[in-house]
């Protein structure tokens, strides 16, 4: 995580003075689980307690491989990927489930400390729902999670 610090990772608002975002939330049904695929420890703890405080189910994987058994034995309702991790990347893990007929409909959001527009493209192009770049907050991190699951978009 160099560069990163965890405020700067998960800080409680990005609001700017002036900002009007809604702090309304879509409360998840019980029992909606999201898979958190990240290499980082550290990220994929953060996220599980920050979704666990939201009222969504979580599992974790450490890389591609694990992510996409998990997909298929437990089919979350959606799928936050990293994509640079060890072994497959996270875009090689996101077409496979795109692929497969048993988790093409599980939405997927890539998630990147790169915000080059080249990852962008691709996340389109492999069947991913949305693209968040890191370091995120709580407010981007539901948002998103929000608008693909309950079609609410956080203003």
């Amino acid at each position: 995580m160099t560069g990163f610090s965890l405020r700067s990772l998960f800080g409680r608002s990005s609001k700017k003075k002036g900002d009007r975002r809604r702090n309304t939330r879509t409360t998840p049904d019980v029992g909606t689980t999201i898979l958190i695929v990240d290499d980082s420890k550290t990220i994929r703890r953060i996220l599980a307690k920050m979704l666990t405080e939201g009222g969504y189910s979580t599992l974790e994987a450490e890389d591609g491989e694990t992510a996409i058994e998990i997909a298929r034995q437990s089919q979350p309702d959606l799928i936050l990927m990293d994509v640079v991790m060890p072994g497959i990347t996270g875009f090689q893990a996101t077409r496979r489930l795109h692929k497969d007929s048993a988790t093409s409909e599980i939405p997927i959001i890539i998630m990147s400390g790169n915000e080059q527009a080249i990852e962008e493209f691709w996340v389109i192009r492999i069947g991913a729902h949305d693209f968040m770049t890191k370091p995120f907050n709580r407010f981007e991190v539901f948002r998103r999670i929000e608008k693909i699951l309950h079609n609410n978009d956080i203003l």
